[in-house]
């Protein structure tokens, strides 16, 4: 059962140990951060998260990502770069959730915990990960779609991408919650790499080739901008666009109408746990296997109440 206003976040525990406690300086140890970006107001979000984590626990962190969310082999050398520097644990949001396996091994034998965040990886090396629910976040994009086109049409999904757990899970979270509605058809799904430019040229497309498209749902800040753009571009009115993250370019977009609403994650909440718990795994203590930092559905009745603009990174 979805609500708009009603925000899903749980954490589940278990019960797994690390030890390592490596140190850069002699009064704090150091935690660095991958990211998969930091051109979205998302991730800016996130390191504040971090730094905030960083200040209360005592340790050093640095956070960075490479320039484009499709950049995986640079992603890959900034991973080995903060491993050589035999950290006390790491921080990882994967651009690829099988690529970094090999050197996540290298880090598990080194003895150094791996907290994943944002999009995790296909392995069990991470001790943990927070994130969002990304399949139920998109779950509850695809009911408010649904409410909004009176559960009937055609709709597209702008993507970022299908390597990321960040990609597939809202990728599939909106697709099978589609299929509760057999008068809805989804005509196609397009991949961007979170790019603005690309995904605008890509609603271009869908909307040319689709006329009578209903509505389209972009999966990530990036996305979710291109496609707006491109409906606007196209001069298309009375296409329902329901949008991932709350940037300023969305948030805009909410309170003029142009997009119908959003998901807003709790970027600021991912950054914190994560560092708290590479904190506590490179401690030797307990961290939950699962960190689930929560999600909104916000349009324009509810983009101003207090709950709502906690979590905005605008």
């Amino acid at each position: 059962m979805f609500t708009r206003r009603r925000m899903i976040g749980a954490l589940a525990t278990a019960t797994l140990l690390a030890t390592s406690s490596f140190s850069l300086a002699a009064d704090k140890i150091y935690i660095p951060l991958i990211s998969k970006g930091f051109q979205h107001q998302f991730w800016q979000a996130v390191k504040a998260g971090a730094d905030k984590a960083a200040a209360e626990f005592n340790v050093e962190i640095t956070f960075e990502g490479p320039d484009s969310e499709a950049m995986v082999d640079r992603q890959i050398d900034m991973l080995a770069a903060a491993l050589a520097k035999k950290p006390a644990a790491i921080g990882f949001a994967a651009l690829d959730s099988q690529a970094a396996i090999p050197l996540l091994r290298q880090a598990q034998k080194a003895g150094i915990p791996v907290i994943a965040f944002d999009s995790g990886v296909d392995s069990d090396i991470p001790l943990a990960t927070a994130a969002t629910d990304n399949a139920a976040a998109a779950g509850l994009a695809a009911v408010e779609m649904a409410e909004k086109i009176g559960s009937s049409g055609k709709v597209a999904v702008v993507a970022h991408d299908q390597t990321s757990r960040t990609g597939i899970d809202r990728r599939d979270g909106f697709l099978n919650q589609m299929k509760e509605y057999p008068d809805i058809e989804v005509v196609t799904v397009q991949y961007g790499g979170g790019d603005q430019l690309k995904s605008t040229d890509l609603t271009k497309a869908i909307l040319t080739a689709n006329p009578e498209i209903k509505g389209i749902f972009g999966t990530n800040e990036g996305s979710a901008i291109g496609v707006a753009n491109g409906v606007r571009e196209m001069g298309v009115k009375d296409v329902v666009i329901i949008g991932y993250d709350s940037g300023r370019a969305q948030t805009d977009a909410v309170r003029s109408g142009l997009m119908a609403g959003a998901i807003t994650q709790n970027p600021v909440g991912i950054g914190y746990e994560t560092v708290k718990a590479a904190y506590m795994a490179s401690q030797g203590k307990q961290v939950p296997v699962n960190i689930d930092t929560g999600f909104y559905y916000y349009d324009a009745s509810n983009i101003d109440d207090a709950e709502i603009a906690a979590v905005l990174y605008d």
